[in-house]
């Protein structure tokens, strides 16, 4: 229980989403005040650890992928460096006003895009001399890879609600990773039964097409944002 608000921690956590997103809360001014704070405060702490373990392990992968020449491992390790980029935006922006944040996520929205075009132009060097990568470094840097990814998606999934489109770019990146990661797994024993380059090359578009699925989402949900901070909420 919080002193003297009479609720519970789930209740003012709930009531403090919806005053931060810019509705109605039933919780007093000052309460309401300072368990956002509290919120964002420990979000900003998330994102900050989110954005160091992606930056490490982006390192990790890029120099793997560049070792095998493996296509899905280059795009993974792009990848995580644009969610190490989207989670210090976040960090700075946590105090920003509603429409600059919903102006912000409009700009995440293309960055989601980036490794997608990364890894068409990697891609193409695959299509014109298509080798397979070692399949062993595929499979355990993709293991290594699923288990930095679940760590985040595990930290942000309570906070994928708050600061709309921001946090929700964070938790989707984060998400999609993982699914790209078991992919990018079975990639590698399906390589080393095959001994062909599609699978990994698959793999590496499927990520791409992921990450544009992710940034349609964050441009419509920062649409809506700047438009509900413009106007205001509408009602159903």
């Amino acid at each position: 229980m919080i002193a003297g608000a009479g609720a519970s921690v789930e209740t003012v956590e709930g009531e403090c989403q919806s005053a931060f997103r810019g509705g109605r809360s039933n919780l007093s001014p000052a309460v309401a005040s300072a368990a956002a704070q509290v919120m964002i405060e420990n979000l900003r702490k998330v994102v900050i650890i989110v954005a160091i373990l992606n930056v490490a392990y982006f390192g990790v992968e890029f120099a793997v992928a560049a070792a095998i020449r493996s296509v899905s491992l280059f795009a993974d390790s792009i990848d995580f460096l644009e969610d190490a980029s989207v989670n210090l935006l976040i960090a700075i922006a946590l105090t920003w006003s509603a429409s600059s944040r919903a102006r912000l996520g409009m700009v995440l929205a293309g960055i989601l895009l980036a490794p997608g075009l990364a890894t068409l132009w990697t891609a193409w060097g695959k299509f014109v001399a298509p080798m397979p990568p070692a399949p062993l470094p595929l499979s355990l840097t993709g293991l290594g890879a699923l288990a930095i990814n679940l760590s985040c998606a595990f930290m942000l999934v309570r906070f994928q609600a708050h600061s709309g489109s921001l946090t929700r770019a964070a938790f989707l990146s984060a998400r999609n990773d993982t699914v790209a990661n078991v992919a990018i797994i079975a990639a590698g024993f399906v390589t080393a039964y095959t001994h062909s380059a599609w699978p990994d090359l698959f793999v590496g578009l499927g990520i791409a097409a992921m990450n544009v699925d992710a940034a349609r989402e964050v441009w419509r949900a920062a649409r809506e944002e700047h438009r509900a901070a413009d106007f205001g909420p509408t009602s159903n």
